[in-house]
């Protein structure tokens, strides 16, 4: 995409972290925006910053992980501007605890939004985009997790590396039939957001997700500075947004694992 002024942009977990950095980076580019978010108060408050600032904004309560919802999103996105141009589907939520220890209904919970919710948000969104025939692009948010697992943290890796493979296929499809519209993976390291303190509100057998350390971690980013990166690669059309060049070496020892040495590379 070249054209953003005046064209629409669904964010789902829009409300805060690095999904309201995204529609920040979006309105600054005068593009009228879509907030997706769980019900809750901070839906409301941060569409009401944007108003404020004069941004044009829908704020939509939406589970991704409920199809009927996304369903409502994506008619709701349509009635209010016509149709999309960009979507994000960004929402996510994690636990921590051995895979043994994990519930059956923490699983669904987590697969639900953070795999099965991108599922829904392309199927909601993607045919009518196709059929008005514009430019346009999906990004997915995945996560280093998704090439590089690590303990206590499998329905998040699971879900992630999902994410990864449903991109790859989308983009790969989208260019094989010469379509207008693109795709993205991004593939965040550590990002200074409330996922941890957000799930830890929502799991559903209050199974305990760490919180985030105290202070700045070496190679920490903002949520802007990610935001700034989503941008970029959509208007260069950049498949993989990878935004810690240290995960490069990981992925490379995971290579390495699978074709030479037959080990797992973990990340601890």
């Amino acid at each position: 995409m070249k054209e953003f002024k005046g064209r629409v942009a669904v964010v789902t977990g829009g409300a805060s972290g690095l999904g309201y950095a995204m529609c920040e980076r979006f309105a600054r580019e005068g593009m009228r925006i879509v907030m997706a978010d769980i019900k809750g108060p901070h839906l409301e408050a941060s569409a009401a910053r944007l108003r404020a600032a004069g941004v044009e904004v829908l704020a939509v309560a939406c589970d991704v992980s409920k199809w009927e919802e996304v369903q409502a999103l994506a008619a709701a996105a349509k009635k209010a501007f016509g149709g999309v141009h960009i979507v994000c589907n960004n929402a996510g939520v994690r636990t921590m605890t051995r895979i043994w220890e994990t519930s059956i209904e923490d699983w669904r919970w987590v697969v639900g939004v953070d795999l099965w919710g991108v599922i829904h948000g392309v199927r909601a969104f993607l045919p009518d985009m196709l059929a008005r025939g514009e430019p346009g692009h999906i990004v997915n948010t995945a996560s280093t997790a998704g090439f590089i697992t690590a303990r206590m943290n499998a329905p998040y890796s699971v879900s992630k590396s999902g994410v990864i493979a449903l991109s790859e296929t989308l983009y790969n499809e989208l260019r094989h039939d010469k379509l207008p519209v693109s795709a993205s993976v991004l593939c965040p390291g550590t990002v200074r957001t409330n996922l941890r303190e957000n799930s830890n509100k929502l799991v559903p057998s209050g199974a305990p997700v760490a919180s985030h350390p105290q202070g700045k971690l070496p190679d920490e980013l903002t949520p802007e500075q990610v935001a700034e990166m989503v941008f970029d690669a959509i208007r260069n059309d950049r498949f993989w947004i990878l935004t810690h060049p240290s995960v490069h070496a990981d992925i490379e020892r995971r290579a390495e694992g699978i074709i030479k040495t037959g080990k797992v590379a973990s990340a601890n």
